[in-house]
């Protein structure tokens, strides 16, 4: 089980955080492109999912999967949005994101009074955690 990438968007579309871990192919486009594909790729399919869905969706979308890795999704209530792509091996990744979420940005930018959170997270304390987190995973970096 492999994580290839993370990605931290605020309510806005902005990109706050983005880090690799093992990723094979580049996108041939500048890391601002791909970060408006990836955020706009993501605004259709919610809106696709929630349109198509019967049933009122509690949850909401929460991962997609292609014939070479499934995109993992988690929004927060304030509109943060957690993506990590991973092999297929991973069927459900939504902890890990929680976990993300809760333990790490919470902890190491929210209550950091020097973090601005609105811009890009430059935290060098969070991005070793989130590095040392996502290695320790049952899934090979």
């Amino acid at each position: 089980m492999t994580v290839h990438n993370l990605y931290i968007f605020d309510r806005n579309g902005s990109c706050l955080y983005y880090n690799e871990w093992n990723r094979k192919k580049q996108a041939g486009i500048s890391k601002e492109e791909e970060f408006k594909l990836m955020y706009g790729m993501l605004f259709s399919i919610r809106s696709f999912v929630s349109k198509m869905s019967p049933l009122d969706m509690k949850e909401g979308f929460l991962s997609f999967q292609t014939s070479r890795y499934r995109l993992h999704y988690y929004e927060t209530p304030s509109g943060l949005r957690f993506v990590m792509n991973t092999d297929l091996s991973v069927s459900n990744a939504r902890e890990t994101l929680q976990h993300i979420y809760s333990n790490l940005y919470v902890e190491y930018i929210v209550k950091n009074p020097v973090c601005d959170s609105t811009h890009s997270l430059d935290s060098e304390l969070f991005s070793s955690r989130l590095d040392a987190f996502i290695r320790a995973l049952p899934y090979r970096i």
